[in-house]
């Protein structure tokens, strides 16, 4: 029994990277314009990973408002969330209340429904940068990364990489500062997250939603924080509607491409 459990673990998982190594997109951060964007392109028939940190993805999702484990979200997210079969109720002004826990849970059991491969204890420690385009990105597990291991990373390719890892936009950083490239913003780099304003940051988390440089676009918050935009606190509609329009926007290039 012993040996056989050991040996399922490791084979399966083994199995299931070795499927990754070479992808149509990747997602970096399991938040929830990554899962909604991810389980869209996969929904289409496309090799889809997504990358995340910590044990749980669902990026801030699960906290709700100071850990007050509820969300909301406007009107016009309701479809993004019947696609998932999550419940919400109306709460005044425009908005539904969602459970948090109900939200991540179920956009995660989406992804993994759609065919979405979840790799969790992962961390992206830098960009694929070849013939002028983002290619995928560099990995090592979690633990090795925060305790400083020096150990050698492996490498995962991708016609596309979508950086959602929130307010800090870790993938695009990486770009600018290890590839030197230049990021389709005022600026050139991260031109920063600005102060919270909800319906602004509602309002730009989707319009900041784009392709940043050949191979590597944009999502949530990772996107306001590269393009200048707004934060919104426990609202979620944006990073749904934000995660629904980076899928149509790389859809359109893997169709094209």
């Amino acid at each position: 029994m012993e040996r056989a459990i050991g040996r399922a673990i490791v084979e399966r998982y083994c199995t299931k990277l070795a499927a990754r190594l070479d992808n149509d997109v990747i997602a970096v951060g399991g938040g929830p314009s990554a899962l909604v964007a991810a389980t869209i392109i996969a929904a289409q028939g496309y090799r889809v990973t997504v990358l995340e940190r910590n044990l749980a993805p669902g990026g801030g999702v699960w906290g709700g408002g100071m850990l007050f484990n509820e969300v909301v979200v406007e009107q016009d997210t309701l479809p993004i969330l019947e696609r998932f079969g999550i419940a919400s109720e109306p709460a005044g002004d425009g908005l539904h209340a969602c459970d948090a826990v109900q939200l991540a849970a179920g956009l995660i059991y989406g992804a993994c429904k759609a065919g979405v491969a979840i790799l969790n204890g992962i961390s992206v420690e830098d960009v694929v940068y070849k013939d002028g385009r983002i290619g995928g990105v560099v990995v090592n597990w979690t633990p090795v990364v925060r305790l400083q291991m020096h150990v050698d990373p492996l490498m995962l390719t991708a016609r596309v990489v979508l950086d959602g890892t929130g307010h800090p936009s870790e993938v695009a950083a990486l770009a600018v500062r290890k590839a030197g490239v230049r990021l389709d913003t005022p600026t050139g780099g991260i031109v920063g997250e600005r102060a919270m304003w909800a319906v602004e940051g509602e309002r730009t988390t989707v319009e900041n939603t784009r392709c940043y440089f050949p191979g590597l676009y944009a999502s949530g918050m990772a996107a306001n924080n590269v393009a200048g935009g707004y934060r919104m606190g426990p609202v979620f509609g944006g990073m749904l509607r934000s995660g629904e329009r980076a899928a149509q926007l790389i859809l359109a290039e893997l169709r094209g491409s």
